[in-house]
């Protein structure tokens, strides 16, 4: 078995995906990196007037000029409601912030770091695993190597089991390839670590209210460790679901092509659907996992970290399922 393990990732390694990939996420967290690091500038030039690259100001003071610039926010007749709640729930966490000598204003390596997966785990790191796991079998029916592949004398089950296994070594090598590159890139950008910063986690809403009876103090690398788990944890159930989509469809691109598909339009039925009941238990609604460890207003009802998970896990069991009931099943001589 660790020899089929062996060949899968020696065979994905030499498509050069993972190359892609690095390419990829080099430019985008170099991108973000710029970006984060404008806005901050940009922040401390319109509360303060002092340029941001310089430590000469008091972040409360900053802080509290937000709050205000919220809440007249909030009193404008055009905001709609549900945005309303969400200004608020923003409001509350602000001024914990302050009550707590809790900076976060400050851009850090810690922070950026965490703040790259927070943006890339419903969206940015899906799609890198889709592109990574998309063609794991189908792709052997493109080349036209299923045959030869399947004429060794192994059960088709451990063929697919070794392929599996390898889509999840590679999924797990880019968590931790976008996890370096962000500490890397963030240190020279920033020059600040701050991974022993505290940090607030735990906040939930209740009744459109802000609970913090729950939160508990934390430090940067502790919180980092968290949110990079949600985001393995995301491409473990993306790569199953891909996975299943390649071995049901024999064709590459319509493989990668659905799943595009499926990812993007999650979005938009929570857009468009969100008073709709069972949008909630589709997989593409429960990807960002991290927003409730921020308190992130929710739009659909019902929703829970551990909802989310559980969610997550069905649809996982259920993928592989199917994926290997059809693999058995396949007739490769067509």
């Amino acid at each position: 078995m660790i020899r089929l393990i062996e060949n899968e990732v020696l065979k994905m390694l030499s498509k050069k995906k993972l190359v892609l990939i690095s390419v990829i996420l080099l430019v985008l967290v170099s991108l973000f990196c710029y970006g984060e690091n404008a806005s901050y500038k940009h922040t401390i030039m319109r509360f303060s007037g002092t340029p941001g690259q310089t430590q000469n100001y008091n972040w409360k003071s900053i802080v509290n000029q937000q709050i205000l610039y919220l809440k007249n926010t909030m009193n404008s007749q055009y905001i709609k409601e549900d945005r309303k709640n969400s200004i608020n729930i923003q409001i509350e966490q602000l001024q914990y912030y302050i009550n707590h000598n809790i900076n976060p204003i400050t851009p850090t390596s810690a922070k950026f770091t965490i703040d790259f997966m927070d943006e890339a785990i419903y969206l940015f790191l899906p799609l890198l695993i889709i592109i990574l796991a998309g063609d794991a079998v189908s792709g052997e029916f493109s080349s036209k190597t299923i045959k030869v592949l399947l004429t060794r004398a192994v059960p088709r089950w451990k063929i697919l089991l070794s392929k599996y296994i390898g889509v999840l070594i590679l999924s797990c090598i880019v968590i931790l390839e976008s996890a370096l590159m962000c500490v890397i890139i963030s240190s020279f950008a920033f020059h600040s670590g701050g991974w022993n910063e505290p940090m607030a986690t735990g906040f939930k809403v209740i009744g459109n209210k802000l609970d913090s009876s729950n939160v508990i103090r934390i430090y940067q690398w502790q919180y980092a460790i968290l949110v990079y788990s949600l985001g393995w944890f995301v491409s473990v159930n993306i790569a199953t679901l891909s996975f299943m989509v390649s071995v049901i469809v024999r064709n590459t691109v319509t493989s990668v092509g659905i799943m595009l598909a499926t990812l993007i339009g999650g979005g938009f039925l929570q857009m468009f659907l969100q008073d709709w009941p069972m949008i909630k238990y589709f997989f593409a609604v429960n990807l960002d996992l991290t927003q409730y460890l921020t308190a992130s207003y929710q739009p659909v009802s019902g929703m829970s970290l551990s909802f989310s998970a559980s969610v997550l896990c069905l649809w996982s069991i259920a993928a592989l399922v199917i994926s290997f009931s059809v693999f058995q099943r396949q007739d490769v001589l067509v």
